[in-house]
């Protein structure tokens, strides 16, 4: 796979290497939202089966995307926080039952659990890092691995750590969930589009991701997948286009107690979008196209040699297979200033993220060669 940049609209006194924080959009997805815009001039030409067709057609690329066969299962969200609290909705927890999350996760993936726990009188388990640089992902695996217990009602992760990229064996921690009959919700959020993602592999009961990062959708939609552990759920929301026979507008007021199957119940109310979801599934489409595991590759090849060349020069990085490349933190050194560095790369116009003691870096295909070395030479 080469470069895509000429399919974006990135500005060449740029180095964009902050996915992470926000994709850019391609071309042809900035177009799908301009007709979408222009639909709502002449609403007489949106028709009932509209309001389903586009959706459909969302699931099932996001179905393709993430390995399942089952696009029911897949739903269209406003944002993580919303697909989690469906998830939050419907735990039966217990007092003494555990919630496992890792250390500095992201917040909307934390305050959902603080409040179901403080209402039944369980608790949160949160696993930290070592305090090391070596073997890091791999001991942070274990202690994960080893905090699962019969207690543990839910262990609730990224599929790989926002802050720097740290790849999480989920696996693993789905054997040893299902073990103790535990749930398994992840956030794909800074994964999903970038890296393969195998539901028929990993089988998590849930799986949440924001549109406007790796999958490079617009912001305030995103896609979840729900497996059978909630099938009988309960909404967080009661919206017309959920329930059973909704595409039938004639009999909208023959009320039905049914919902949509599978995990349809949990979509959002006015899930039919008109300038979102086609945005989105543009952007799912070419993803589909590309293939994650090309994207992987690309990125895995973009930065594998300034990695080695920032290691070398005194910069602490995860090795290779133990974090991604679509999203890495580097970490200083003892003759490295944090100030020094955040003003040579604003000077030299590199945008990446700051998170915790790392500085954050997340390329894609639309970054090239250039652009990487460029980010080496301004931190050396």
């Amino acid at each position: 796979m080469n470069s895509q940049k000429h399919l974006f609209s990135l500005d060449p006194e740029i180095t964009y290497l902050n996915c992470a924080y926000m994709s850019p959009l391609m071309k042809s997805v900035e177009e799908a939202g301009i007709k979408g815009i222009q639909r709502k001039l002449q609403p007489w030409k949106v028709k009932g089966e509209n309001f389903f067709n586009e959706s459909n057609d969302l699931r099932r690329e996001f179905a393709k995307l993430i390995n399942t066969s089952e696009p029911n299962r897949c739903v269209i969200i406003p944002s993580v926080s919303y697909g989690l609290a469906s998830v939050a909705h419907n735990l039966d927890l217990y007092e003494e039952d555990e919630i496992l999350v890792v250390s500095e996760q992201f917040p909307s993936n934390v305050y959902p659990w603080r409040k179901v726990v403080e209402e039944a009188g369980a608790r949160i388990v949160t696993i930290t890092p070592p305090q090391t640089t070596e073997n890091r992902a791999k001991l942070w695996n274990e202690y994960i691995l080893d905090a699962i217990n019969t207690k543990t009602k839910m262990v609730a992760c990224g599929h790989i750590h926002w802050a720097d990229g740290t790849i999480f064996d989920l696996e693993a921690i789905r054997a040893r969930t299902t073990d103790v009959e535990a749930l398994l919700v992840i956030d794909g959020t800074q994964s999903i589009g970038a890296l393969p993602f195998d539901i028929q592999k990993i089988k998590p009961d849930a799986l949440i991701a924001a549109g406007y990062k790796s999958m490079m959708g617009p912001y305030s939609i995103g896609m979840a997948y729900y497996g059978e552990a909630f099938d009988d759920g309960n909404p967080i929301e009661e919206n017309w286009i959920n329930r059973y026979k909704s595409e039938d507008f004639s009999n909208l007021v023959n009320y039905n107690n049914d919902y949509q199957p599978q995990a349809l119940r949990y979509e959002v109310g006015e899930h039919s979008n008109f300038i979102l979801v086609p945005m989105l599934l543009e952007a799912i489409k070419i993803l589909n196209e590309w293939n994650p595991e090309n994207i992987k590759t690309y990125c895995d090849e973009l930065v594998r040699e300034p990695i080695s060349k920032l290691r070398d020069a005194g910069f602490i990085i995860e090795e290779e297979g133990k974090r991604a490349s679509n999203l890495f933190g580097i970490r200083l050194g003892v003759h490295h200033n944090m100030d020094d560095l955040k003003q040579k790369l604003t000077e030299a116009n590199i945008f990446v993220s700051y998170r915790g003691d790392a500085i954050r870096v997340s390329p894609n295909v639309y970054n090239n060669t250039e652009e990487v070395e460029k980010l080496v030479q301004t931190l050396m």
